[in-house]
C-alpha cells in the first residue's frame, strides 16, 4: 500500500521549495496533497503596563490571522494549475499550541514532507513542526534538503542500528523501498553482543527481500566521530538519493545539548531523509 495522503505544513511565504517537493511526491504517488498553512502567534506572557496586555495579544493574533490568510491565498494560486488532487486549510496557533495542532493533522497523513528544520533559511517554527509530526503525529516525515526532483528514490540507503525507531522507519518506507532499483542496509560498528550478533542486518534483509526489495548489507567501521558524517559520506560513495532512518533514539533534550544522529542529519543531510519513530 502506497502513500495516499501527503501533508506539508507551511508557516512562511518563503517555503516555496517545500511546497514544490510535496507536489512532486504527491504526483509520484498519485496521492492527495493536504497543505496546512499556519499563522503563528509568538506572543509570550510577560510584564506589561496595566491594560496593555489585551492590546498586545490582540495585535499579535491579528497579524497571525492575516499571515495565515495570505499564505493560504498564495498556496491556492500555486496549486490551481497543477494536475494533482489537493486541499488547503489554514489556522492560527500560539507557540505553545503548535505541536498539538500539527500533530492532529499529521496523525492522519501517510507521509509528511518538510524541508530541513535547521540551517540557513529555515523558518523559525520549522523545528517545532518537524518534532510535532514525529512525536504528536506519529507520522513518517520526509526531510528534503532543497527540492525534491525526479528521479529520486532509485538508490536508497537504510541506516540500521537494530532499534525500534529504525524498524518503524523501514516499515513506513516500504512503498519507496519496493519501488527502488537497489537498497543498501548500512550498519555502522555493530555490537557483537547485540540481538543480531554475527549477522547484523541479516533478518531485515530477509524481511525486505520477501517484499520484493532488492537489498544488500554493508557493515562499516566507525571511522568518524559522528554517525551522521559517516552516513552522509556513505550516501555520496554509493550514489544514494534517499536515506531511511529512525528518529530520536535518544531524547530530544539530550540531542539538543550533546548532539545526535537525528539532530545532525536534520541539519546536514545532503539527500532526502525519511524519518519515523
Amino acid at each position: 500500500m502506497g502513500y495516499k495522503t501527503i501533508l506539508t505544513v507551511l508557516t512562511a511565504t518563503d517555503q516555496q521549495r517545500q511546497l514544490d517537493s510535496a507536489i512532486a511526491m504527491t504526483r509520484r504517488e498519485d496521492a492527495h496533497l493536504d497543505v496546512f498553512c499556519l499563522g503563528v502567534d509568538h506572543t509570550q506572557s510577560g510584564y506589561y503596563y496595566a491594560g496593555a496586555s489585551a492590546y498586545v495579544f490582540q495585535e499579535s493574533i491579528d497579524k497571525a490571522v492575516a499571515a495565515a490568510g495570505d499564505l493560504e491565498e498564495r498556496v491556492r494560486d500555486r496549486l490551481d494549475p497543477e494536475d494533482i488532487r489537493w486541499s488547503v486549510d489554514s489556522a492560527v496557533a500560539q507557540v505553545g499550541g503548535l505541536s498539538t495542532l500539527v500533530g492532529m493533522r499529521a496523525r492522519y497523513a501517510d507521509l509528511v514532507v518538510l524541508n530541513r528544520p535547521y540551517g540557513d533559511g529555515a523558518p523559525a517554527d520549522a523545528e517545532a513542526v518537524t518534532e510535532a509530526a514525529l512525536f504528536e503525529g506519529s507520522a513518517p516525515v520526509l526531510i528534503v534538503p532543497q527540492e525534491l526532483k525526479e528521479p529520486f528514490g532509485r538508490k536508497i540507503m537504510i541506516a540500521w542500528n537494530q532499534s525500534n525507531e529504525a524498524l518503524a522507519a523501514v516499515r513506513r518506507a516500504l512503498p519507496l523501498l519496493v519501488a527502488a532499483d537497489s537498497v543498501e542496509i548500512t550498519v555502522i560498528d555493530p555490537s557483537p553482543n547485540g540481538p543480531e550478533r554475527s549477522d547484523p542486518g541479516g533478518a531485515l534483509c530477509q524481511m525486505l527481500t520477501r517484499h520484493g526489495v532488492r537489498a544488500e548489507i554493508a557493515v562499516l567501521a566507525r571511522t568518524l566521530p559522528l554517525v551522521s558524517d559517516i552516513l552522509n559520506r556513505r550516501a555520496t560513495e554509493i550514489g544514494a538519493d534517499m536515506l531511511v532512518m529512525g528518529a530520536y533514539g535518544h531524547s530530544r533534550f539530550r540531542q539538543a545539548i550533546l548532539g545526535g544522529a537525528t539532530r545532525n542529519m536534520l541539519e546536514k543531510a545532503q539527500v532526502p531523509v525519511l524519518m519515523a519513530r
